[in-house]
């Protein structure tokens, strides 16, 4: 295994007692990683990406805890789109660098054990303030609160000693106003450190690649960006399914009668269920309808309204096979670790290749296995729409993704947040805006 030779000799063993080998991404990703390079990889959904990243980053940290302890410091700094994607991060971060320290301990080497945080919009006043006294190696977030970290007097300090920052799931956050807000943090992030840190981007469907790249580097046609893109065709399942009634241009009470008698029987031939639908108040209401049918604590609801143990409940009760189906929203859209899930239904049209690409490849989430979807149609348009969905699919298309250019909102948020931490001048600031890939027109 070429590829794992680069590591420190115990993080290729604890990665040889847990897996058969790399996959594709880890392969190609790791030796670009290793020597520092600024590297976006592009690949399916469970082709063990996050460990790509992760792995390198541990590696560094590992061999200098061996030399001397390490500091209390924010070296890595991985942002995810969603807080329970995060959430969930920072939980299966802990297992793997006990296994790590524990392996060390039996081979006899003495090293400062590696930590890592959380700091969310879920987390506690008391648990931000333990990050700032004692600053985990390892910071898992979102966008925003690293907003809001740059922008406060204690945590800015904490983040000057950075060196790696990951951004997952890129492509969900490049496409609207949040991918320009993290943009400009970057920036602001980077001129903190006063010296470049590497960035890694991790994304399972983009186009066009070359796009989303200079995005996670910015504007500065020195920063090169390696691409490690392993394609994001694979073999799926598909099928579109109506209601038995002749559909119309939207959908009757009759027709949704149907539709729930037609999950119902899916959800007895599988054992586990993802249904995603496109609001949180359809989430709730399909919800209900077929908790009245199946029974009561085999369905549940997942979206960004539900507060966090109870969206934390739901993950854990469908990762340990407590529940038959979970309707959500986009909040399970993304990497979150929620178990095995032999079957995806879409309700209505997804309007995007990519986020249906992504939605269905919550089935069949290990490598061999393969993806299997539903989509419902729910009026004579949708039929339409989702038909010329699954035939870009299987031509291998995909939708362009678009980025905001230059919003000015965002950027007058951010100016206002960042002089009101240290005096700028109006030249230095500018080019430091510019450097943001959304901005660099400006």
């Amino acid at each position: 295994m070429a590829s794992l030779d680069q590591f420190h000799p115990l993080i290729q063993e604890w990665f040889q007692s847990r897996f058969r080998g790399p996959t594709e991404p880890q392969a190609l990703g790791w030796p670009e990683i290793l020597r520092g390079n600024p590297t976006l990889i592009a690949a399916p959904t469970g082709s063990g990406k996050t460990l790509t990243a992760f792995l390198a980053a541990i590696d560094r940290l590992f061999r200098e805890g061996l030399e001397l302890e390490l500091p209390e410091e924010i070296r890595v700094v991985y942002v995810s789109p969603l807080r329970a994607l995060s959430n969930d991060m920072h939980r299966n971060l802990e297992m793997p660098l006990a296994e790590i320290h524990t392996l060390a301990e039996q081979r006899g080497l003495s090293f400062s054990p590696i930590r890592a945080g959380l700091r969310t919009g879920d987390t506690s006043p008391s648990a931000r303030q333990a990050i700032v006294k004692h600053p985990p190696h390892i910071l898992v977030t979102t966008p925003e609160s690293l907003y809001l970290m740059l922008t406060g007097e204690k945590s800015r300090e904490k983040l000057r000693t950075v060196e790696t920052v990951i951004v997952d799931e890129i492509h969900s956050l490049i496409r609207d106003k949040r991918g320009s807000h993290l943009a400009l943090s970057l920036e602001r992030l980077e001129h903190l450190t006063e010296k470049p840190f590497q960035r890694i981007g991790l994304s399972a469907t983009q186009k066009p690649i070359e796009t989303t790249a200079r995005f996670l580097v910015g504007s500065d046609p020195e920063r090169e960006c390696r691409i490690i893109d392993v394609g994001h065709h694979r073999t799926l399942d598909l099928q579109i399914l109506t209601p038995e009634s002749e559909l119309g241009p939207v959908c009757t009470h009759e027709q949704w009668t149907e539709v729930n008698q037609q999950i119902v029987r899916l959800l007895e031939e599988h054992r586990s269920t993802l249904i995603f639908v496109n609001t949180r108040r359809m989430a709730e209401r399909l919800t209900h309808q077929l908790t009245e049918l199946v029974g009561p604590d085999v369905i549940s609801s997942h979206h960004g309204s539900l507060a966090a143990d109870l969206r934390q409940q739901t993950e854990q009760r469908l990762k340990n096979g407590q529940l038959k189906a979970v309707v959500a929203t986009a909040s399970l859209e993304l990497g979150l670790d929620i178990g095995y899930i032999d079957l995806v239904i879409q309700i209505g049209s997804p309007r995007s290749i990519a986020t249906f690409l992504q939605r269905v490849g919550r089935s069949g989430h290990a490598l061999g296995l393969t993806p299997k979807g539903k989509l419902v149609a729910l009026t004579r348009d949708e039929v339409m729409e989702c038909m010329a969905l699954v035939r870009g699919i299987r031509a291998g298309q995909l939708d362009r993704v678009p980025m905001p250019v230059a919003p000015l909102d965002i950027l007058a948020q951010q100016i206002v947040a960042e002089v009101s931490m240290q005096e700028w001048g109006t030249d230095e600031l500018y080019e430091t805006v510019r450097r943001s890939t959304p901005y660099a027109d400006l």
